[in-house]
């Protein structure tokens, strides 16, 4: 366990490397006794400084919920992170490359609740009741950490989240078997990663439930008008400067961003 000016340390290191674009070394090489709630604890740090300086907090993501993910990160278990309003970025957007330090692109679906949601013993159906509509998204994530990272690297990081888009069509959670959800990831017009969201702990909405519990261990409630990204169900693209990332989720539409 690291004592408290440890994880100030820790959030600082980055908070820098976000701000200058440059990993740093791995906070568990830096402190190889740091625990998973010493983890969650930093990003936490991280977060309220942000909103200290005026971001503010929309939601949540799931992370590492699908096998894929899972063996693509050599992590095998889900992680969290915050949301907060400056990660948002437009449908069809020209997002400059420079703003990150490796970037890597997420299909998914994003739920957008209509009731609280509290943790412990929220299942499925909790979920799909609380939800007033599913929207497909991509997501951009960035480690300000170095590779090989493990578990708590990821964690203290935020689970890398740094962009979001959503677009498509909307649909209320019981509209269609969200499980059957299928998405292509394009680059440049070639197929990257093609996947369904029952990739997703088998159902997406139960990655909503595992955050939910997760975080009502801490009593922290998923709030009305919150978005929530259920993690993704493909492996992570890569992203160059110049690269157009497009995401079809068949009837549900499509997003892209491109990296200028």
């Amino acid at each position: 366990m690291l004592s408290d000016a440890d994880r100030k340390k820790a959030a600082e290191i980055l908070l820098k490397a976000e701000k200058e674009r440059r990993q740093a070394v791995q906070l568990s090489t830096t402190w190889p006794n740091i625990e998973i709630e010493d983890s969650y604890a930093i990003s936490t740090m991280v977060a309220q400084q942000k909103i200290a300086n005026g971001a503010r907090l929309i939601g949540h993501k799931v992370g590492l919920t699908s096998k894929a993910m899972q063996r693509s990160s050599m992590i095998d278990e889900p992680d969290y992170g915050h949301l907060l309003d400056d990660m948002m970025i437009a449908d069809g957007a020209k997002v400059a490359h420079a703003n990150f330090c490796k970037p890597r692109v997420e299909i998914e679906l994003a739920f957008v609740l209509g009731k609280r949601l509290m943790g412990p013993g929220v299942g499925l159906t909790d979920v799909l009741r609380a939800t007033e509509y599913v929207v497909p998204a991509i997501e951009i994530v960035d480690a300000r950490l170095q590779d090989q990272r493990k578990i708590f690297d990821t964690v203290a990081d935020n689970g890398a989240a740094a962009g979001i888009a959503v677009g498509g069509r909307p649909i209320g959670p019981m509209d269609v078997d969200l499980r059957w959800v299928g998405g292509i990831m394009y680059k440049n017009s070639e197929i990257e990663e093609t996947g369904v969201a029952a990739g997703v702990l088998g159902h997406p909405a139960l990655g909503v439930a595992w955050l939910a519990n997760k975080i009502g261990q801490h009593g922290v409630p998923l709030e009305p008008g919150h978005l929530v990204l259920a993690g993704s169900f493909t492996r992570v693209v890569f992203a160059q400067k110049g690269d157009t990332l497009h995401a079809d989720f068949g009837p549900l539409g499509g997003i892209a961003v491109q990296f200028v």
